[in-house]
């Protein structure tokens, strides 16, 4: 029977909507809640999660559906549910909150006792079990022990909600000298942190559990890419890149038969993951793949790229054209079940011939490695199989591909895990860039394709009255847009328009990069803040310059920022960049490791970029975009305008040619204009780092 009092019923969002039937009173986040919480004087018992997580689906079955759990919840608490991936305002504030009051990292879920007249923390955890164990109380013990508490103990929760309000209040401020002069030490400093923290052994920058941290990948490559331009070299810099994108993609981590990536491994191999697969972490990782495949040509970084991006038009785009955002970890009720394999049942389905290959290549002639079954890893590359089994390598790859078709055929039978249908505007607009750069890259229009009906369908459900919205679900668009919603979408139109030229998505950019600087940014001391302006207001208004799961607001917006600023020499963008740098000063020189996304923009500050505009006619314009198109250059972008077109001012002085030109502007210095595309081809290899190889990474 369902609760009447539980109003998740009401909502459409589909973690909440996984909590409708608890016997739970819930609420969702809001005023009506926070206003009950103060009129009963009650403390809010606020869950924060999402739809994907395999431990808030534990913790759920544990004690959210148990009823004597439930009954001291609804008696003691006025108790909130929050998706983490349409309120992640709440959830940094909260995650920082818990690392303040337990000295120890958060996570999902995230369970936090707040006061009820102003809602600050006062007692934190992640996961309790249902029982005792794990070296931890029963949640029951806990919901007991906070209200002995709040009930007994109000003046010492008072003086710890001052000392933790200080705290967080401290945190938002930086110390700012705008006299300040921003060279390129950081990135020297990254540079040494990155290969402190490099497994040399299996890829990645930390123990297990191992997360994929694209920008540190990317800080790798363009790192590298600096090095080489100034007429230096550094391959352990890139080596440490690839090494990793190269184990990833042989890993379990990768879906072998459907492509993209899970969330993060659970071991130090990359072997068997955390099953659930996220928009946002493929959006980032899908370029990076790109970009890996320009430096080495090695084809696993291609097949890598092709793959995910399929995956994501196969599985992950709506019927509107909006990108899902995750598939879940479980399905019927276990971890992994969609994905693994009993080793007779693989050896039916496949013939005789390609079994004994299929077999070596994904550890079928080793031991079980996950819970008696086997996920499938990849241990041998192309190369090795051919050697092995004397065939070439055309013949090793018809074979597994035969083999991975199979599976995936038999696989598509089983349950599904759920999927969490909603579209938010800031994964999204990670996976436009994504599918745009594979498009350009490997010239698949249909990856561009779903990548405007993307945008499309953003600018169509989620921009209103001049303002972004952040999440779209059954009709319903709702929620002031993030920081990073507007920076990720700037970056993702600057990216299409390297595919399409088009004079409206240009205005576009300009609308939202004048929003970012109106409602976002912080005008005495620089940077811009996570919320905008008229926000809601919480118990802190972040302001942050470090990565965490995705990549910092700030970090893209001084990068889409600064190259918009070149584009249309636009000093207002460029200023706001500086102010930016100027801001996050002190943090990059103190832990250069997690802001690699401000770094992209501190390297381009440092030596500005390159914005080439092709002109000419269409069939002429593809050839030399094309061309651009082969060469990894992370600092430069190139628009080709058809000759039919007139864009805006100041662009619309690059006057098109009598065949076709390139007007390339390096900075705010701009050249002579190129004519003829071996003119334009050389112009491109001064840029350009090169084609790199090593042993490990062919």
């Amino acid at each position: 029977m369902s609760n009447p009092n539980n109003k998740l019923s009401q909502e459409t969002r589909p973690y909440l909507q996984q909590h409708a039937d608890n016997p739970v009173n819930w609420y969702a986040w809001n005023a009506d809640a926070l206003q009950q919480a103060r009129e009963q004087n009650k403390p809010v018992l606020l869950s924060i999660g999402y739809s994907a997580c395999h431990w808030c689906h534990v913790m759920a079955h544990e004690s959210f559906e148990d009823e004597a759990t439930a009954a001291l919840m609804n008696e003691y608490f006025i108790n909130i549910k929050v998706d983490r991936e349409e309120r992640p305002d709440l959830d940094k504030i909260y995650q920082t909150a818990h690392s303040m009051l337990t000295g120890r990292a958060g996570g999902w879920p995230l369970t936090v006792f707040l006061t009820p007249d102003d809602q600050m923390p006062f007692f934190a955890g992640t996961y309790f079990p249902s029982e005792k164990r794990y070296g931890m109380p029963s949640f029951s013990e806990i919901l007991n022990t906070v209200h002995n508490v709040f009930t007994s103990r109000k003046q010492d929760i008072d003086e710890q909600n001052r000392s933790l309000k200080s705290m967080l209040d401290r945190m938002s401020q930086h110390d700012v000298n705008r006299s300040d002069t921003l060279n390129a030490l950081p990135l020297d400093l990254a540079r040494k942190q990155l290969i402190g923290e490099f497994d040399h052994m299996d890829g990645g920058f930390s123990k297990a559990p191992k997360f994929p941290h694209a920008a540190m990948i990317e800080r790798c490559l363009r790192h590298w890419a600096q090095s080489r331009r100034q007429q230096q070299n550094d391959p352990d810099i890139v080596d440490a890149g690839l090494f990793t994108l190269n184990k990833m993609a042989m890993g379990g981590i990768f879906d072998h038969l459907a492509g993209g990536f899970c969330r993060y491994s659970t071991d130090e191999m990359w072997m068997i993951p955390h099953f659930e697969k996220m928009l946002y972490d493929n959006g980032q990782l899908l370029p990076v793949y790109c970009d890996a495949w320009r430096i080495t040509e090695n084809p696993l970084h291609k097949d890598t790229a092709l793959a995910t991006a399929d995956w994501v038009i196969n599985e992950m785009q709506s019927d509107e054209g909006g990108y899902y955002s995750a598939l879940d970890a479980d399905s019927e009720g276990e971890e992994g079940r969609f994905y693994v394999w009993k080793k007779d049942q693989v050896k039916n389905l496949l013939d005789a011939d390609d079994y004994p290959i299929f077999a070596h290549a994904f550890g079928l002639d080793r031991s079980a490695n996950f819970e008696g079954q086997w996920h499938l890893h990849a241990y041998k590359s192309v190369q090795q199989l051919a050697r092995k089994f004397n065939q070439d390598t055309s013949s090793i790859r018809n074979a597994l591909a035969r083999c991975k078709t199979r599976l995936l055929t038999e696989r598509n039978t089983r349950v599904r895990p759920g999927r969490d249908d909603k579209i938010l505007s800031s994964w999204n607009a990670l996976m436009i860039t994504g599918m745009c750069t594979a498009g350009r890259v490997f010239d698949k229009p249909e990856y561009i394709a779903s990548a405007r009906r993307a945008l499309d369908f953003i600018h169509q459900s989620l921009w209103q009255d001049q303002r972004l919205l952040a999440t779209y679900k059954d009709g319903k668009s709702h929620l002031n847009a993030y920081l990073d919603d507007y920076a990720y979408l700037l970056r993702a139109i600057l990216e299409y328009l390297q595919c399409n030229w088009d004079n409206a998505l240009l205005q576009w950019a300009i609308e939202i990069a004048d929003c970012l600087i109106s409602q976002f940014e912080d005008h005495d001391q620089g940077g811009f803040y996570f919320t905008s302006h008229d926000h809601e207001q919480l118990i802190q208004r972040s302001k942050s310059f470090t990565d965490d799961a995705m990549p910092n607001g700030n970090g893209v917006a001084a990068c889409a920022l600064q190259k918009l600023g070149l584009l249309l020499a636009d000093t207002r963008y460029l200023d706001a960049v500086e102010n930016t740098l100027k801001a996050a000063s002190q943090d990059f020189r103190q832990h250069a490791i997690v802001t690699c996304s401000l770094l992209h923009a501190l390297e381009e500050y440092v030596q500005p970029g390159t914005i080439i505009i092709l002109r000419g006619p269409q069939q002429q314009l593809k050839t030399w975009q094309q061309l651009f198109n082969t060469y990894y250059l992370p600092t430069a972008m190139c628009f080709a305008i058809d000759d039919t077109l007139t864009p805006p001012s100041p662009i619309d002085d690059k006057q098109p040619c009598a065949s076709i030109c390139a007007y390339i502007c390096e900075g705010m210095q701009c050249l002579p204009p190129i004519h003829s595309i071996d003119e334009f081809k050389q112009h491109l290899e001064s840029l350009s780092p090169g084609i790199y190889t090593d042993e490990q990474n062919t």
